[in-house]
């Protein structure tokens, strides 16, 4: 295998990778490195000092490179920006050499390939690709479809259409008012003959008051008539367009399925064992089955499809966001993530069949010998200090959480016990409800926020103004569990009011008041760029990893369940 040549480029030292082979050697020594004993658990990790220099020297390459152009939003211009998920795979080639892999998720400059990195795991941009016939022809129906609900005609029969009905409606309405002033106008005169006329003239006058009923009837009867008549013609018009429409609606949909799972079956996997799998057959046993978008194109995977197939071994990894974050998501320039479980958990379960990694440390109780400070107990209630990570109610893998301990503390308690969630990582306080009837009311007060809540945060940098407000939607990410995204159309709304506690010359401290309750709103109103732009000191999901998350429930203040008094606590922080 070669190893990657270093040239001279015109902002300066960068890394040249060959066309050819992706293997590249490091440019600085190695000999005092430990190789990883296993290799990386890819979902949660602390990036091995191999894995971190070679993020460290492609990052150089990405500032100083000239061969390609792509806005990562790292200078003044605004437009098209797309910052980027990057992924370096240490490898050992069959000469034993130890080098590194490179990958960008996606497309990079608007290309899958590009010097140095590893290929894409099937690169539907080729010119002889399948994907680009079918998809134009998808897009030929979907310019017809344009048209088509775009016509003048389609406008002009639904405008035509809904006027017809709205003269329908109106002159029904005045035709049966019409009635309804006949019919009292009747009898009145009825009321009057019968005290003014003999018997048979009132019976004569009965027979023509029937008659003039039954023709309103028939008046009524007939406009219905001829109004459908009008309303059944412009219908089926307008239905004949409409049903083409429907029907290029279902053929572009047919097409459209039939491309993708074509496209999926080209997706197939390496692992060790030399095993191929396509992304149909990797997301069979899926929750949802069907593949997300973009699935196979993250780093990871590309990464490791390309080390099979040149029989390099794999060794350690790690993923680096570079550039702006996306307006919907959190990331972090240089930050180091996991891989997503949405749409590589599947995939890389496959690919790492058989090769042995680190423990999953999301599998470790974090609670595992702390306790749980009690501030306040009666019969009704428990007011507690609970630790940072330290779950709320038990996990999908983890039991040992606030629940478990309380239930074990006051075992002939009734009801739920948890009214109110925390983070695992945020301490503070929590209140316990030791009663149905106490979990009822005080379930009542959340609901109908009349608890008062304030958060501590402690922010790594300097909070533009003293105090102020964030609304800012958020719904979770689903390809990437338990992350949470500012969406402004599924999201849920979130409002947090905020106000300055302290500053020192490298820190913030924050008081925090949620309106809503959302999963990871705190964290996220902190750190998004239409936030304060600053994460929480220790924020593992939106921030940087820490000895702990930087945010804590400092006071509390509700009514007595029982007796109805004001009970305000407060713990400080231990930050």
């Amino acid at each position: 295998m070669h190893q990657a040549h270093m040239h001279q480029a015109s902002q300066g030292q960068a890394l040249k990778y060959q066309a050819q082979h992706c293997f590249t050697a490091f440019k600085s020594p190695i000999e005092s490195y430990q190789l990883p004993e296993r290799f990386t658990f890819p979902f949660y990790y602390e990036p091995h000092p191999l894995c971190v220099l070679a993020a460290e020297e492609l990052q150089a390459y990405l500032s100083s490179q000239t061969d390609w152009q792509h806005n990562f939003g790292l200078s003044n211009d605004t437009n098209n920006v797309i910052g980027k998920m990057f992924g370096v795979l240490l490898v050992r080639n069959n000469s034993g050499e130890i080098g590194y892999l490179a990958a960008f998720s996606g497309k990079l400059a608007e290309q899958n390939l590009i010097d140095g990195f590893v290929p894409p795991v099937f690169d539907m941009l080729t010119k002889d690709s399948f994907f680009h016939a079918e998809q134009q022809a998808i897009n030929q129906l979907t310019r017809e479809l344009t048209e088509l609900e775009a016509s003048s005609e389609l406008l002009r029969l639904r405008q035509q259409l809904a006027t017809l009905m709205q003269q329908a409606d109106d002159e029904l309405e005045a035709m049966r008012a019409a009635i309804i002033e006949g019919r009292k106008a009747r009898k009145l005169t009825r009321a009057q003959a019968e005290a003014e006329l003999g018997p048979e003239p009132l019976a004569a006058l009965n027979v023509q008051l029937g008659k003039e009923s039954v023709a309103e009837k028939h008046q009524l009867k007939a406009i219905k008539l001829h109004w459908d008549s009008l309303i059944a013609a412009m219908s089926a018009s307008l239905h004949l367009l409409e049903t083409e429409i429907e029907s290029l609606k279902a053929r572009r949909a047919k097409q459209s399925n039939a491309l993708q799972q074509k496209l999926f079956a080209q997706y197939r996997f390496l692992n060790q064992a030399g095993e191929l799998q396509d992304l149909n057959q990797i997301f069979n046993d899926a929750p949802h089955q069907l593949p997300p978008a973009g699935a196979g194109e993250c780093a990871a995977p590309k990464l490791l499809q390309y080390a099979f197939a040149q029989q390099l071994t794999p060794l350690a990894i790690a993923e680096f966001w570079w550039g702006a974050s996306p307006k919907s998501e959190v990331k972090q320039h240089k930050q180091f993530y996991g891989a997503c479980h949405g749409k590589c958990q599947p995939i890389l379960s496959h690919m790492l069949k058989g090769i042995e990694m680190d423990d999953n440390p999301l599998l470790n109780n974090p609670a595992e010998g702390k306790t749980i400070d009690i501030l306040y107990q009666d019969e009704a209630m428990a007011v507690i200090n609970k630790p940072a990570e330290f779950l709320s109610v038990p996990g999908k893998n983890i039991t040992d959480s606030v629940y478990a301990r309380m239930k074990q503390l006051f075992p002939t308690a009734t009801g739920p016990l948890i009214v109110h969630r925390l983070d695992m990582s945020t301490s503070g306080l929590m209140v316990i409800a030791l009663s149905k009837e106490a979990n009822r009311a005080l379930v009542q007060q959340f609901i109908g926020r009349t608890v008062e809540k304030r958060y501590v945060a402690k922010l790594a940098g300097s909070v533009a103004g003293e105090q102020g407000e964030i609304n800012l939607p958020l719904r979770v990410d689903l390809d990437d569990r338990p992350r949470q995204l500012v969406c402004f159309e599924h999201g849920k709304q979130a409002h947090t009011l905020w106000q300055v506690k302290a500053r020192d010359d490298k820190h913030t401290w924050l008081y925090l008041y949620p309106q809503t309750g959302r999963t990871h709103q705190l964290r996220v109103h902190c750190a998004h760029v239409d936030g304060l732009n600053l994460p929480i000191i220790g924020d593992d999901l939106y921030g940087t990893k820490a000895e702990r998350l930087h945010l804590h429930a400092q006071k509390l203040a509700l009514n007595h369940p029982t007796t109805q008094a004001r009970m305000t606590f407060e713990v400080e922080p231990e930050f």
